[in-house]
C-alpha cells in the first residue's frame, strides 16, 4: 500500500462522522454515515448550504460571460459595417454611427459587468440594437440574434447565482 495506513472503521464517505469522536459505536457510526449520503441531495455541501456549481468563484464566472457576450456584440457590430454597405445596400450615416455607438455602448458595459445594474443595461442595449432595425434591417436580424444569445447568458447569470 503506497498511501496511509486506514483503519477498519474509516470510510471514504467525507460527510461521515470522524473516527475521533468518543461514545459512538460501530453501529451508529455507520447508520448515519448512511442516513447522511442518503438524506443529502447530490448539490448540497458539508454544511448543508446548497451548493448552486462548482465553480471557485461564481460571480466572476458570470461577470466574464456577460462581458464576453458585449464584447462580441460589439465585434461582429462593427465588422458587419462594411458587408452590410456592401451588400445589403443604402446603409446611411445615421445608422453608421448607430452601430457604432451601440458597440462603444457594449465595450463600456463589458468593463462595467461588477455593477449590477450593468445586467439591465445590456437588456437595454439589446432592445436599442433591435431599434436600430428601423434604419436597415440587417441590424434588426442581428439585434434579435444578441438579444437570444444575451437571454441565454441572463439564463446561465440565474441558474449560477440563484
Amino acid at each position: 500500500m503506497t498511501g496511509p495506513e486506514r483503519g477498519p472503521r474509516a470510510t471514504d464517505d467525507p460527510t461521515g462522522p470522524s473516527g475521533g469522536q468518543a461514545g459512538s459505536s460501530r453501529g451508529e457510526a455507520g447508520s448515519s454515515t448512511e442516513q447522511g449520503a442518503a438524506g443529502s441531495s447530490v448539490g448540497e455541501s458539508e454544511a448543508g448550504q446548497p451548493r448552486r456549481s462548482g465553480l471557485r468563484n461564481p460571480e466572476r464566472a458570470v461577470r466574464g460571460l456577460g462581458a464576453g457576450t458585449l464584447s462580441l456584440e460589439a465585434l461582429v457590430l462593427l465588422l458587419a459595417i462594411q458587408p452590410i454597405r456592401v451588400v445589403g445596400g443604402d446603409l446611411g450615416g445615421a445608422a453608421i454611427a448607430a452601430v457604432v455607438a451601440l458597440a462603444v455602448a457594449a465595450v463600456l458595459l463589458a468593463g462595467m459587468m461588477r455593477r449590477p445594474w450593468a445586467w439591465h443595461a445590456g437588456t437595454v442595449l439589446q432592445g436599442l440594437l433591435m431599434l436600430a432595425g428601423l434604419l436597415h434591417w440587417s441590424l434588426l436580424v442581428l439585434g434579435i440574434i444578441f438579444a437570444l444569445v444575451w437571454a441565454y447568458a441572463l439564463h446561465v447569470r440565474r441558474v449560477i447565482l440563484g
